[in-house]
Formats: structure tokens, C-alpha cells, sequence
């Protein structure tokens, strides 16, 4: 591997101004497909909320490196990726593109589409057999690994040079019943509880809830209170996956074990959708039942949530928008069921290359040198953004107890320093393997939440339902030796 990616070297990299594209051959093709194909139109993504106003330059961001590519590059490459929730972000990652483009001789363009839409726009380029030749997207696309390029190169060349790849960011991207990278993962988001530390202080507990217990109890007795309700969705959408696979672990249920055996319908299943549907029932509202990937940070910056699910971007949007409701925002990490304390992540960054692809090595060397640059990602994704690589940012908990943006109290966000210790990959206790993949983009979860919390069928009933799809998933999928079990 030493001999087919080059050496890292120090430098600093100037900033250009910023353009929507740096050129590109297949133009015409790329701007005429963009939503094509509807035989894929899954609905996924997180909160595609737009930010308000951002904070102050909170001083001098990290200094750049550059690192030589093995091999002269040059041709096209073209990139599409989501419009991050920050929107520091994608300023500064236009620039810092187009100036890579520059020195290795790559003519760069960089599509930014709302998150919610990357999985139709890459499904019907996948279909074509024609498009981008990098794309991202921050939910799982392990789905897709037939028909794109296996990237263990690549992620063996990270890990020599900065150690080995988070756990979590490795289970999100390998299939080990293909030996296969399917994607690679340089970075990730944790899903912890937002709160409105107000509202939970009139009612005794002023830190917020610590168990799912707490949040019944707590949440119903705002909501009989005050009108407000708690905002965990059951709907189709990524956030609401997220809390159902927390609320599932947490009382010991799980989708597959950890040979990729589905193991949804047990006790411990029931007893978690029971669960949910009393708390629907005791502190919800059926909004949540239509609630889209913004609808939860909606609420919570409108005043109309005590607590959601979700990343610290509603908390840095309500910061730019609504600074009394921003500082009383407050975070805690997964709550405690009767069996553990667990989250999925929130945002898992899979960049695939597909086999289409008309210049692959340079979209290899572009994410080699975006992971080198991953302490500018974090700085500029304002701590949104942490490293798969964590040796890259050491600098993190230092920004995480002393928030360079302005948060009341500086040491809001510490609690992400432990963020990997109750995270995990969606397929937990397994990989994030094809299965996993699509029975998160089907919304089998929700679906199976939703149905009992609507008194559609009993929770039971719900649960085998959701086991008997589960099984027709995995035996697709297994037939294909893409799953183990």
C-alpha cells in the first residue's frame, strides 16, 4: 500500500473564491438527471433544516495540509454530496476542493443537493450507469455495494497513516462476508438527546432525563403542564429510525444478532414498542405520525418541543435565530433502557466510488487528503463533523469543553467526548451489511412503532409483522452471499 498513495506532507492551502462548479465533462448528462429515476424515491436523510445566521469566526481554524498524489492526476471529477446543516461547512469545502483541483491538475465540480434527495439522485445514476464519480450521502448505503468500487485500499492507506479507523466508522462501511469497503467513512455525527433545560426544570429535573423512564415521566408531565410536547418521530423518515433503533437496544431487542441472524421478533421488542406507544399516547402528538426530517428541529427551535433526538444542529440553528431558546437548549447522552444505553449515530458519512466511474484515482487521493484535513472539517462544521480517524483532531476535546462558537455554558457539547462509548452502527450487534441497509431506507422500524402507537395493531402483532419484511429482506440479500447468518 506504501507504494500506491503518497507520503503526507506539511502545508497550508490558500482559499479561492467560491464557485457552485470548477468545470466538468458530462455536463449535460449530470444537470439532466438530477431527481431522474422515481423506482428508488426511498426518503432518507437527517434534518434538512436551513440555519439561520451564523456565528462569529471563532479565530484561526486549523492550518491545511497537502499531500503529493502517487501519480499525475488529471481529467474530471465530479462530486455530489448533501448541503451540509452548517452552512460554514460547504463555503469552506468548495474552496478547500477547488484549491486541490488546482494543484493536482483536476478539473473539480461539486453538486450540493438537500440530504433527502442524494438517495433517488444516486440510485438513478447507479441505474443509468452514469453520473458522479464520488458520491456521499449520511445515512447507509450498504445497498449499493454491488455496484460500486471496493475501497480497502484506501481505507488500509488511512490506517497506516493515522492508525486504526473508529470502530463504529469501520461496521458502517465493511462487510465481512465480502472481505469488501463498500464505502468509505472518515467521519460521523453522535445522535444525543436535545433538551429545553426550563422546561425540564420545573418538573424536577433540571439535567434532563438520563432514562427512557425519566422521559415518560417527565415529558407527560410537561405536556400536561404546559401543552408541549416531546418530539420523538414515527414517522418515514431518518430520524425517526435513529430513535427507534435507540429505543430498541436500549431495552434489548435488535434487528440481527451479531452473526446476522434477525432476531426482531422477542420480548424485548414488544416490550420497547409498548413503550412507545404509551409514550406517544401520555406525551406526544400525532404530528409526529407526518413528521418530516426537519420537523423535530422545527419544534424544538420553535418552542413547541421539550425534547428530540437528534444532532447539535437545531441547537446551533436556534443559536443564529433564537439565542434565548438556543441557550436553553441542553444535551444528554442516550438514555437508559432496562438492558442499556445506546444511540445510533446520527449522521454516518459513506462516500462511494461507483463502478462507473470515470476517474476513480483521483477521487481516492481527493478523500485521502479530505481525511488528512479532517481537523478543518470538524472546526468548520462548527463540531458537527467528528473524525473516523480520531488520532487526526486532537484538538477535539479541547473544543468540545471550550466551544469555539459561542455556547452558553463553553463546556455545553462535553458530554460527545464519551459520544463513542453509547454510539453505534445501525446494525448493532452486527455490521451495517446490505440488509441493514435496506431495511433502515424501507422504514421497517417506524413502521413497526407507528402501527402499534396508532392502535393499528397490537405491539406484538406489530412486531411480527416488522420480523416477517425483516426476513424476506435478509434472505434476498443472503442469497446473494452479501449476508451472513
Amino acid at each position: 500500500m506504501a507504494d500506491r498513495f503518497s507520503t503526507p506532507r506539511g502545508g497550508t492551502t490558500p482559499h479561492t473564491p467560491r464557485t457552485d462548479s470548477v468545470g466538468l465533462s458530462r455536463r449535460g448528462f449530470l444537470s439532466s438527471t438530477a431527481l431522474a429515476a422515481g423506482a428508488y424515491g426511498v426518503l432518507a436523510g437527517c434534518a434538512s433544516e436551513t440555519s439561520g445566521p451564523q456565528a462569529k469566526n471563532a479565530g484561526n481554524a486549523p492550518k491545511e495540509v497537502f499531500t503529493s498524489p502517487a501519480k499525475k492526476l488529471g481529467g474530471s471529477l465530479s462530486i455530489l454530496m448533501w448541503s451540509h446543516f452548517v452552512p460554514r461547512h460547504d463555503k469552506w469545502f468548495d474552496k478547500f476542493v477547488a484549491d486541490w483541483g488546482k494543484k493536482v491538475g483536476v478539473d473539480v465540480r461539486v453538486d450540493h443537493i438537500n440530504t433527502v434527495d442524494v438517495p433517488r439522485r444516486a440510485a438513478s445514476e447507479i441505474q443509468a450507469g452514469r453520473g458522479h464519480d464520488l458520491i456521499q450521502h449520511i445515512a447507509p448505503f450498504s445497498q449499493y455495494e454491488p455496484s460500486v468500487l471496493d475501497l480497502s485500499d484506501l481505507v488500509q492507506e488511512a490506517n497506516r497513516r493515522w492508525g486504526q479507523q473508529l470502530e463504529l466508522c469501520r461496521k458502517s462501511s465493511y462487510n465481512p462476508n465480502t472481505r469488501r469497503f463498500y464505502c468509505y467513512c472518515p467521519g460521523w455525527s453522535p445522535d444525543p438527546g436535545d433538551f429545553r433545560k426550563s422546561m425540564w426544570a420545573d418538573v424536577g429535573m433540571p439535567n434532563g432525563p438520563t432514562t427512557w423512564d425519566d422521559l415518560l415521566r417527565g415529558a407527560a408531565e410537561i405536556k400536561k403542564r404546559t401543552g408541549v410536547p416531546c418530539g420523538i418521530g414515527l414517522s418515514p423518515e431518518t430520524d425517526s429510525n435513529m430513535a427507534a433503533r435507540a429505543l430498541l437496544w436500549s431495552f434489548g431487542g435488535a434487528v440481527q444478532d451479531e452473526n446476522e441472524k434477525v432476531v426482531l421478533n422477542s420480548d424485548a421488542t414488544v416490550a420497547a414498542v409498548e413503550y412507545m406507544a404509551r409514550l406517544f399516547k401520555d406525551a406526544e402528538t400525532s404530528e409526529v405520525f407526518s413528521w418530516t426530517p426537519a420537523s423535530n428541529n422545527q419544534a424544538l427551535i420553535a418552542g413547541k418541543s421539550s425534547y428530540i433526538l437528534n444532532s447539535i444542529s437545531a441547537w446551533r440553528t436556534a443559536m443564529g435565530t433564537n439565542r434565548k431558546i438556543g441557550d436553553d437548549i441542553f444535551f444528554v447522552p442516550a438514555l437508559r433502557g432496562p438492558k442499556a444505553a445506546l444511540a445510533a449515530q446520527h449522521v454516518i458519512q459513506q462516500w462511494i466510488v461507483p463502478k462507473y466511474a470515470g476517474n476513480a484515482d483521483a477521487a481516492k487521493e481527493f478523500l485521502l487528503h479530505y481525511t488528512a484535513n479532517f481537523p478543518a472539517v470538524t472546526f468548520h462544521s462548527e463540531l458537527y463533523d467528528l473524525p473516523g480517524w480520531p488520532s487526526l483532531v486532537p484538538q477535539l476535546h479541547g473544543w468540545l469543553d471550550n466551544d469555539p462558537w459561542g455556547a452558553k455554558p463553553a463546556n455545553k457539547l462535553s458530554l460527545l467526548k464519551t459520544a463513542t462509548s453509547w454510539s453505534a452502527n445501525i446494525g448493532y450487534p452486527g455490521p451495517s451489511n446490505p440488509a441493514i441497509g435496506e431495511i433502515f431506507n424501507t422504514n421497517v422500524l417506524p413502521t413497526m412503532f407507528g402501527r402499534a402507537a396508532r392502535g393499528q395493531t397490537s405491539p406484538r402483532q406489530a412486531v411480527a409483522e416488522a420480523e416477517g419484511r425483516a426476513n424476506a429482506i435478509f434472505k434476498n440479500w443472503r442469497s446473494r452471499g452479501l449476508v451472513g447468518g
